[in-house]
């Protein structure tokens, strides 16, 4: 969960395989460097860009990256609690040259330009609270208008296509309240590490707004998360189909946050499945 330091159990069992010291583990992951995801098979030819996104609160830094020619389906990334860095700049790359174009967002610009993360994936989880905490089921929904506006405003996008949607462990929720936010325009939604609040007791639990979209989902859930709240999974698959909706929810035999390369879980097989089952998704949900 985002709420725990992992780092130290990290460092400890890289340098039990001989992989790196704990100088090398810490300059690694601080400088935000990622291992390098697959190639993509016919990749298309990108371009990337940052970019400014006016919202009700202010102007969001975002990187944005598309196919070079024609238009494509758009495409929201909320990024972990370490927020906008190298890795997801590179996931978001290598959507887009499999022809989406994406926006990958910085949840934090209220507070401050990315990174946010002193120390990129490394950086202890308490350093990041005061962040997090600075976001509610407002902003996911204020925010999440402003992106997906923002979004159909751009020649790169195909605004007859649905938008689709993706979120890293706190980023579940934003990505369950886009659908909600959007329900005419999100055909489909991803979830990854699972938890986080994606379901909880309140009335405005993000999965009972989720339900009241047109989306297509697809929840993948850590097994050390699934292991902290067994039940989750269930109460998602039992809204879902009350709601008719699509929903492919899956365990994975991984750690909370296997699917950015920068993590120090980082599960490469096992984020790679992950990753087929996003492209399979959004092959269906935004054709």
């Amino acid at each position: 969960m985002c709420d725990q330091d992992h780092f130290e159990d990290d460092r400890l069992e890289y340098e039990a395989r001989g992989l790196v010291t704990r100088k090398q583990f810490g300059m690694i992951l601080g400088a935000g460097i990622a291992m390098m995801l697959p190639r993509v098979a016919n990749a298309a030819d990108v371009m990337e860009m940052d970019v400014n996104v006016k919202t009700p609160d202010g102007t969001a830094d975002c990187y944005f990256v598309h196919p070079s020619s024609g238009t494509a389906p758009g495409v929201l990334v909320w990024p972990d609690i370490f927020g906008l860095r190298p890795a997801f700049r590179q996931m978001g790359k290598r959507l887009a040259e499999s022809g989406y174009a994406v926006l990958v967002v910085n949840p934090f610009y209220r507070t401050q330009k990315a990174p946010t993360s002193s120390k990129g994936a490394a950086t202890p989880i308490q350093e990041l609270m005061p962040l997090a905490r600075s976001l509610n089921e407002t902003t996911h929904i204020t925010d999440a208008k402003a992106f997906t506006a923002w979004l159909d405003q751009q020649s790169a996008v195909d605004k007859s296509k649905k938008l689709g949607t993706q979120g890293y462990c706190m980023g579940g929720p934003m990505a369950f309240r886009t659908a909600y936010a959007a329900p005419d325009r999100i055909g489909a939604v991803a979830t990854f590490h699972g938890g986080n609040g994606l379901a909880t007791n309140q009335p405005n639990s993000p999965h009972l707004q989720a339900v009241m979209s047109h989306a297509e989902f697809l929840i993948a859930i850590a097994q050390t998360d699934d292991k902290q709240n067994p039940m989750e999974k269930d109460v998602l698959k039992e809204a879902f189909a009350k709601a008719n909706l699509p929903a492919e929810i899956e365990v994975y035999g991984a750690a909370h946050g296997w699917c950015p390369p920068d993590s120090g879980v980082y599960n490469e097989a096992l984020a790679e499945k992950a990753w087929s089952r996003l492209l399979v998704l959004y092959g269906k949900a935004l054709a």
